[in-house]
Protein backbone atom coordinates (compact mmCIF):
# COMPACT_ATOMS: atom_id res chain seq x y z
CA UNK A 1 0.00 0.00 0.00
CA UNK A 2 1.00 3.29 -0.89
CA UNK A 3 -0.08 6.40 1.02
CA UNK A 4 -0.16 9.81 1.51
CA UNK A 5 -0.99 11.12 4.44
CA UNK A 6 -1.14 15.28 5.29
CA UNK A 7 -1.65 16.39 8.60
CA UNK A 8 -2.35 20.11 8.35
CA UNK A 9 -3.00 22.14 11.40
CA UNK A 10 -3.29 25.86 11.54
CA UNK A 11 -0.88 26.52 14.59
CA UNK A 12 1.92 28.72 16.49
CA UNK A 13 4.70 26.92 17.36
CA UNK A 14 3.76 23.34 19.56
CA UNK A 15 5.79 23.12 22.61
CA UNK A 16 8.72 21.04 22.44
CA UNK A 17 6.76 17.85 24.01
CA UNK A 18 4.16 18.04 21.61
CA UNK A 19 6.49 18.80 18.36
CA UNK A 20 8.60 15.29 19.48
CA UNK A 21 5.41 13.22 19.89
CA UNK A 22 4.61 13.84 17.02
CA UNK A 23 7.77 13.39 14.95
CA UNK A 24 7.75 10.40 16.66
CA UNK A 25 4.92 8.76 15.92
CA UNK A 26 4.76 10.14 12.19
CA UNK A 27 8.67 8.31 11.73
CA UNK A 28 7.40 5.12 13.19
CA UNK A 29 4.57 5.06 10.00
CA UNK A 30 5.18 1.60 8.32
CA UNK A 31 6.66 1.50 5.13
CA UNK A 32 4.33 2.36 2.61
CA UNK A 33 3.10 5.63 4.42
CA UNK A 34 3.95 8.96 3.12
CA UNK A 35 2.81 10.82 6.16
CA UNK A 36 3.93 14.16 7.27
CA UNK A 37 2.55 16.95 9.02
CA UNK A 38 2.17 20.74 8.06
CA UNK A 39 1.72 23.60 10.57
CA UNK A 40 0.54 27.14 9.14
CA UNK A 41 0.50 29.94 11.19
CA UNK A 42 -2.76 31.34 12.45
CA UNK A 43 -4.06 34.64 10.84
CA UNK A 44 -3.10 37.85 12.74
CA UNK A 45 -5.84 38.58 15.52
CA UNK A 46 -4.87 42.18 14.64
CA UNK A 47 -6.96 45.25 13.49
CA UNK A 48 -10.00 43.93 14.91
CA UNK A 49 -10.38 41.50 11.93
CA UNK A 50 -14.31 39.52 12.51
CA UNK A 51 -13.75 35.75 12.98
CA UNK A 52 -15.12 34.58 9.78
CA UNK A 53 -12.57 36.81 8.09
CA UNK A 54 -9.83 35.33 10.16
CA UNK A 55 -11.76 31.53 9.35
CA UNK A 56 -11.62 32.14 5.99
CA UNK A 57 -8.37 33.68 5.40
CA UNK A 58 -7.03 30.43 7.20
CA UNK A 59 -9.48 28.57 4.81
CA UNK A 60 -7.70 29.72 1.58
CA UNK A 61 -4.08 29.07 2.97
CA UNK A 62 -4.98 25.47 3.63
CA UNK A 63 -6.51 24.77 0.67
CA UNK A 64 -3.26 26.24 -1.31
CA UNK A 65 -1.35 23.97 0.95
CA UNK A 66 -2.95 20.48 0.27
CA UNK A 67 -2.39 18.85 -2.88
CA UNK A 68 -4.81 19.30 -5.79
CA UNK A 69 -7.33 16.07 -5.62
CA UNK A 70 -6.77 15.26 -1.69
CA UNK A 71 -9.73 13.44 0.21
CA UNK A 72 -10.21 16.38 2.63
CA UNK A 73 -10.96 14.81 6.11
CA UNK A 74 -11.91 17.93 9.09
CA UNK A 75 -10.71 17.38 12.68
CA UNK A 76 -14.02 19.30 14.42
CA UNK A 77 -15.82 18.81 17.60
CA UNK A 78 -19.21 18.67 15.46
CA UNK A 79 -17.89 15.52 13.51
CA UNK A 80 -18.25 11.86 14.01
CA UNK A 81 -17.05 10.05 16.52
CA UNK A 82 -14.85 6.85 15.49
CA UNK A 83 -13.62 4.02 16.71
CA UNK A 84 -9.92 3.29 15.84
CA UNK A 85 -10.76 0.48 13.97
CA UNK A 86 -13.38 2.50 12.02
CA UNK A 87 -10.78 5.16 11.56
CA UNK A 88 -8.68 2.87 10.30
CA UNK A 89 -11.35 0.92 7.87
CA UNK A 90 -12.15 4.50 6.56
CA UNK A 91 -8.41 5.56 5.90
CA UNK A 92 -7.92 1.93 4.31
CA UNK A 93 -11.02 3.12 2.06
CA UNK A 94 -9.81 6.34 0.74
CA UNK A 95 -6.06 5.31 0.57
CA UNK A 96 -7.80 2.61 -1.85
CA UNK A 97 -9.77 5.34 -3.95
CA UNK A 98 -5.94 6.58 -4.88
CA UNK A 99 -5.53 10.53 -3.94
CA UNK A 100 -3.63 12.25 -0.95
CA UNK A 101 -5.59 12.30 2.35
CA UNK A 102 -5.50 15.92 3.89
CA UNK A 103 -6.57 15.40 7.92
CA UNK A 104 -7.49 19.13 9.06
CA UNK A 105 -6.99 21.51 12.27
CA UNK A 106 -8.57 24.38 12.47
CA UNK A 107 -7.32 27.11 14.22
CA UNK A 108 -7.81 28.76 17.66
CA UNK A 109 -11.79 29.99 15.91
CA UNK A 110 -12.17 26.64 14.54
CA UNK A 111 -12.76 25.68 10.47
CA UNK A 112 -14.44 28.01 8.23
CA UNK A 113 -17.93 26.81 7.37
CA UNK A 114 -17.25 26.97 3.53
CA UNK A 115 -13.83 24.76 4.17
CA UNK A 116 -15.81 22.11 6.60
CA UNK A 117 -18.32 22.11 3.83
CA UNK A 118 -15.87 20.90 1.41
CA UNK A 119 -14.57 18.22 3.77
CA UNK A 120 -16.04 14.45 2.47
CA UNK A 121 -16.20 13.90 6.25
CA UNK A 122 -15.72 15.46 9.85
CA UNK A 123 -14.38 13.55 12.44
CA UNK A 124 -14.52 14.79 16.10
CA UNK A 125 -11.41 14.12 18.14
CA UNK A 126 -12.84 13.50 21.77
CA UNK A 127 -16.13 15.11 23.39
CA UNK A 128 -14.02 17.00 25.56
CA UNK A 129 -11.84 20.45 24.50
CA UNK A 130 -8.03 19.25 24.05
CA UNK A 131 -5.52 21.74 23.90
CA UNK A 132 -4.22 22.12 20.20
CA UNK A 133 -0.69 21.07 21.12
CA UNK A 134 -2.35 17.70 22.66
CA UNK A 135 -5.01 17.21 19.63
CA UNK A 136 -2.17 17.10 17.05
CA UNK A 137 -0.63 14.29 19.06
CA UNK A 138 -3.54 12.57 19.17
CA UNK A 139 -3.99 13.13 15.44
CA UNK A 140 -0.48 11.52 14.52
CA UNK A 141 -0.69 8.75 17.39
CA UNK A 142 -4.22 7.45 16.37
CA UNK A 143 -2.54 7.85 11.99
CA UNK A 144 -0.17 5.71 13.27
CA UNK A 145 -2.40 3.05 15.19
CA UNK A 146 -5.05 3.19 12.39
CA UNK A 147 -1.39 2.52 9.90
CA UNK A 148 -0.35 -0.30 12.15
CA UNK A 149 -3.86 -2.29 12.15
CA UNK A 150 -3.69 -2.19 8.57
CA UNK A 151 -0.68 -3.51 7.96
CA UNK A 152 -0.91 -5.90 11.25
CA UNK A 153 1.35 -4.60 13.16
CA UNK A 154 1.06 -5.50 17.06
CA UNK A 155 1.33 -1.94 18.07
CA UNK A 156 -2.74 -1.96 18.52
CA UNK A 157 -3.76 -4.28 20.69
CA UNK A 158 -7.28 -4.88 21.37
Amino acid sequence: MSARVLVVAVASRLPAWAEAACTEYLKRMPRGFDTRRLALKPEPRTGGKAVQTLRENEAKRILAAVPRGSRLVALDERGTDLTTAEFAARLRIWLDEGGPVALIVGGPDGLDPGLRKACSVAIRLSSMTLPHALAQVLVCEQLYRAASLLTGHPYHRH
